[in-house]
């Protein structure tokens, strides 16, 4: 699977905050927030449930992936998707970095991805400990 996820209840802006606050603790910070819920009403009239994507990332995780390979860049930063299910349940499923660590055999890059992905469970756990 190439990601892992939390369900959580509440409203999708709370658990957004919530969320950017347990990443800081593990220092990321969000570069994007994009509302794709929004965005899809506008540009094709779709009606969806709330949905967004959050850009994680770790400045100095970054730095020694982009250090190793430039080109891993293409994969950054981590996404994490908050999204709202019909029953009312918010959904926080992140992007697993051990989904880049598949497309190349560089140890530095594999050391990264190792470090993000439990920094990003750990955020996961806080989220449904602090329920």
């Amino acid at each position: 699977m190439y990601v892992f996820q939390a369900s959580l209840t509440g409203a999708l802006d709370q658990v957004v905050e919530r969320l950017t606050e347990e990443l800081k603790i593990e220092g990321f910070g969000v570069l994007m927030d994009l509302d794709i819920q929004s965005t899809m009403q506008k540009k094709i009239g779709a009606v969806m449930r709330p949905y967004r994507i959050l850009g994680a990332c770790s400045p100095a995780l970054a730095y020694r992936a982009l250090a190793a390979e430039p080109d891993i860049g293409a994969l950054l930063p981590c996404n994490v998707v908050v999204r709202e299910e019909n029953d009312g349940q918010i959904i926080v499923a992140f992007v697993d970095p051990q989904a880049m660590t598949r497309l190349t055999d560089n140890v530095e890059v594999r050391a990264v991805a190792d470090e993000a992905e439990q920094r990003l469970r750990r955020v996961c756990t806080a989220l449904t400990a602090r329920v």
